[in-house]
Order: structure tokens, then sequence, then C-alpha cells
């Protein structure tokens, strides 16, 4: 019986080592080259001098590197009340609905299967002064045009794409954890007298917190590998005001040739991110509820 346990978990292993030896390779150890290399003075190819922890000073001293952590933060504001949000608004009207739901979760979920630089095109013609649909709308209804990405505006006008992209994929998980509560559970809150909006806010709602813990992590994590549709979009402008994170580290790295520098900001990146979900989940602790 003990041997049988034994073989048994000698073959779990071999069967997980493969994509523990994959995730060395490729995530680990490149991170660990990557926090290696934000010590040098570095252009990727020839250059390469150790210079301790000046990259660190001048990340602390870049006006442009506090505009991009303050949109990134902004954005992921966005994306967890409107992406998060929204998708669990239509989760619920949609599993309230008895015929129709495999045509939502495919119009839904469709924009997810475009490329984020695809997305990005498109919402750069959307925006356009002279060709875009918005400002077509406004000559429609009598309306002077306008430039609708400004100083102001930037950050809000790069974050509707992003927030829209993925939308569909937070309401399949949400819809998803909704289908599994146990339609007794819905049945003995009718008899007690709670429907509709009440139902979802006491019984839908708690039971699959979890759910929607992980898609805030998950929407977090996103919106720190953003960085093709805003380049796409404004190219960090105008004047960095929608610069971003992983813009600008791409811009560091491949545009400036400064991939020490670059490796800097990946580091923070990396810290920012998992401070951000460590505070999400202490705010969300809360005993497990099961059903």
């Amino acid at each position: 019986m003990r041997g049988n346990k034994r073989s048994r978990n000698i073959i779990i292993v071999l069967f997980l080592l493969p994509a523990l030896i994959f995730l060395v390779v490729f995530m680990f150890y490149p991170f660990i080259m990557n926090f290696i290399n934000s010590f040098y003075k570095s252009d990727g190819f020839l250059e390469s001098t150790f210079i301790g922890l000046d990259n660190y000073r001048r990340l602390l001293k870049d006006d442009t590197i506090k505009i991009a952590v303050k949109n990134t933060y902004e954005i992921m504001l966005y994306v967890c009340v409107f992406e998060v949000g929204i998708a669990i608004i239509l989760a619920c009207m949609v599993d309230s609905i008895t015929k129709g739901q495999k045509f939502f979760r495919t119009v839904y979920f469709f924009p997810i299967v475009i490329s984020a630089t695809a997305i990005g095109m498109m919402f750069k013609l959307v925006y356009s002064y002279d060709v875009g649909l918005l400002n077509s709308i406004m000559e429609a209804l009598g309306q002077e045009r306008r430039n609708w990405i400004t100083v102001k505006s930037a950050v809000k006008m790069v974050s509707i794409p992003i927030v829209w992209q993925y939308i569909g994929f937070y309401f399949i998980i949400i819809l998803t954890a909704i289908k599994q509560i146990p339609k007794e559970l819905y049945e003995s809150a009718h008899l007690d007298g709670i429907n509709g909006f009440t139902k979802t806010i006491y019984i839908t709602l708690p039971l699959i917190r979890n759910v929607i813990i992980t898609c805030l992590i998950l929407a977090i994590n996103g919106v720190l590998k953003v960085f093709d549709m805003v380049l796409v979009i404004t190219e960090g402008g105008p004047l960095n005001k929608s610069q971003i994170l992983g813009l600008y580290m791409y811009k560091k790295a491949f545009a400036d040739n400064t991939f020490g520098y670059a490796a800097t900001i990946s580091v923070l990146i990396v810290v920012l991110g998992l401070l951000t979900i460590f505070i999400v989940n202490k705010i969300f602790k809360k005993d497990t509820i099961t059903y």
C-alpha cells in the first residue's frame, strides 16, 4: 500500500517536472539575469559596465517614471472598476435569461481573439481628427470636430480599449462561477421572498467572491503588461501624459538602447505588481465561503 503511494507520488513529480523546468528556464532565470543587468550600464550588445545602484538612483529622479507609475495605477483603477465590474453585471444579467446565453457568450468573448495591436489601430482610427468615427458623429450632430486625445484626456482614452478588450474574458470566468452555485440556494431564497437585485447582492456575489478576487488580480497583472495598445494609439504622448510602465520600459530598451535602465524599470514593475496583489489579498481576505 505504502509502495503504491510512493510510486504514484514519483509519477506525479515526473509529470510536474517538465513544467517546473520550463518555468525555471524561461521565467526565473531571465528574471534573475534581468535583476543582475539592472546594476549595469548596457546597450544590450557590446557595452556592459557595472555601475552599482546608479540605475536605481536615476529611477528615483526620473520624472517620466513618476508619470508612468501614476498612469499605470490610474488604468489599473479603471480596469478593476469597469472591466471586472461590467463583467459581473453582464454575467448576472446573462445568467438570468433562459435563451440566447450562447450568443452573448460568443459576442462578449469575441474581442479577446483580436490582437491588442489591431484593437489599438481600430481605436486610433476612431479617435482620428480627420477621418475618425467620433468626429464623424459629432459632425452629423452639428457639432465641431475636436481632438479626442489631449494632455488631460490621453490616459482615459487609452484606457477605453484596454478595458473593453478583456471584459468578455472576465465575463466568462464569472458566469462559469455563477453556474456552479447550487439552484437549491436560489429556490430557498425565492421561498423567502429574495429575488432579483437582492438575490445578486446577498447570494450570488458573496458566493463568487474568491473568483472576483482572482479576476481583480489577473486584471492588475494584465495592466502591468500592457504596452502595445498604448504604443499604437498615443506612443505615450502627448508630452508623456499617457506614458505607462510597460511602454516606457520598451522604449528605454529598444528605442534608447539603455537595456540596463530598462531592466531596472522591469524590476520596479515586478515589485509594484507583487505589492499591489499583496494589498488586494489583504483587503479582501475573509473566510472562504463553501456550499
